[in-house]
This record gives structure tokens, sequence and C-alpha cells, in this order.
């Protein structure tokens, strides 16, 4: 696991997008796992600028979205699907045939998530997979007491989490009670995992997940299991780190090599 800590919250934003953009720019086709709220929203946003200044294009990359609410239609304002198109495949310039998220209005909901666990491996499994990261350790909407080997599938969300999510609607009985979620499994099937945290709120669960022990009790903790975790933090989200030095010296140590490395 790759923790890198940032001054702030552009700088992060900016390292992931470095990432994904490095990525696509080898591998146009590349197939990215893509996740929603307010975190990514930055990485976003520089995306959308490096794709209209004509510096990458994203016309034949294909993505998966983490989750999506149950209940809500695929037009909704707050649905996760109204909120990609808004933030990132309408100003990029995303194929929208190749742009996936669960459905999460189904009439068979056991079979939709099934489907879609089948469609990503039709892709050939997902290259980047970006994260968030909950108050209480979640990710996607694998809350506290996920199996860490589930797999696509709908879940209750917790009181925390729709507490956090009710910003976005204009009130709390207005959000969701479930949802269809990647589960643990199928995010660690991905080849390359980057995951984001900005901000003093999710410091705990930062160090929960990075230093604790896995448990299913911090579903993220399960990242310590992939081969290949990139960790971006801003200064905040860092905060509570025990070992915050020794990461930066690491870090250091790594982009070292990383240059003497580059072509002159």
């Amino acid at each position: 696991m790759r923790v890198v800590i940032l001054d702030s919250e552009q700088e992060v934003s900016q390292r992931a997008a470095n990432l994904i953009c490095e990525l696509v720019g080898s591998k146009p086709d590349a197939v990215l796992g893509l996740a929603t709220g307010g975190t990514p929203l930055g990485t976003y946003r520089e995306l959308v600028d490096r794709c209209q200044t004509g510096q990458i294009s994203f016309s034949t990359t294909t993505t998966f979205n983490l989750d999506e609410y149950v209940g809500l239609d695929a037009d909704h304002p707050q649905s996760y699907r109204s909120f990609m198109r808004q933030n990132l495949f309408e100003p990029g310039d995303f194929n929208f045939d190749r742009c996936h998220l669960p459905a999460g209005c189904s009439r068979d909901l056991s079979q939709a998530c099934q489907s879609y666990e089948a469609e990503i491996v039709d892709a050939g499994g997902i290259d980047l997979q970006l994260l968030g990261i909950g108050t209480d350790g979640h990710i996607a909407f694998n809350e506290p007491g996920s199996s860490l080997a589930s797999r696509t599938r709908v879940k209750a969300l917790t009181e925390q989490t729709r507490t956090d999510n009710a910003r976005f609607f204009d009130s709390l009985d207005q959000v969701p009670t479930l949802a269809i979620t990647m589960g643990i499994g199928s995010i660690l099937d991905a080849r390359h995992i980057v995951l984001l945290a900005m901000g003093a709120g999710k410091a705990s669960a930062v160090r929960a997940f990075v230093e604790g022990p896995i448990t299913a009790q911090v579903p993220a903790s399960a990242l310590q299991l992939h081969p290949r975790v990139t960790v971006l933090l801003d200064q905040a989200a860092a905060s509570w780190l025990v070992r915050r030095d020794y990461y930066q010296h690491v870090e250091n140590i790594q982009r070292q090599l990383e240059q003497s490395e580059e072509p002159a």
C-alpha cells in the first residue's frame, strides 16, 4: 500500500487525475472503476478540463461505477447515473454505451447484480478502481460487517451513511435505504486501486484502514490484501496516522527512484 500525503485537496485531485490519464494515455481502451459523492469531484473536474483542452480522450474508455441507489429512476437528479453524466460523462467525451452503472430500478435486483459482475468480466476486468472512504470505513456501499469476499449485491444502508448522504437530498427521508454495490471481493479484483480521502472528518477511518487490523468492521481495511493500492491523502485526512513520517520518507525515496528511471 503506497500512502501519499499531499498538501491540499487540489493536489490529491490532480494526482488522481494524473494516474488515470497516464493509464488511458498508454491504454485508450482501459476499463475504469468510478466512484460518486463529494470526494472524486475535484478529480473529475481535472479530467474534464484535460479532455476539453485536448490533452486526453476517453472516447474508447469503458467505465463501471461502484454503486447505484435502489428505487431512483436513472433520470432522478440524485441518481448516480445523473451524477456521472453531469460531472464527467457529458462534459467529457465519454461514449455512453461504454459507461455502466448497476440497474437500481431493475425488477429482478438479484439478476441485475449477477449481470453487472458478468459485464465487468466480459470487459476484461477493471484496470484502475477509484475509491473514496466513508467516515465509518466503508468503501462503495459495503457497510461495516460486509463480507470481505462479497460480490455485487443489494445492501441496506446504515443510518450513518444515509445521514452523510442527506446533504445531496432535500431531507434525510428522501435518501434511499437500499443500494446495489460492487462487493469488496469485486473491488479487490481491480488491477490498481486508488483511494482518495480529504478532510479531518476522514482521519479516523484512514488510520483504521491503513494501520489497523483487517476486519469486516472496517471494510476498507481489506485493501491491505491487495498488491497495488495507492492512497492519496491531504494533510487533514492523514493527521491521525501514527507512522505518518515514515510514509512521507518512503514516498520521497519512491519518487527519487521513479525520477531516476525516467528517460533523459
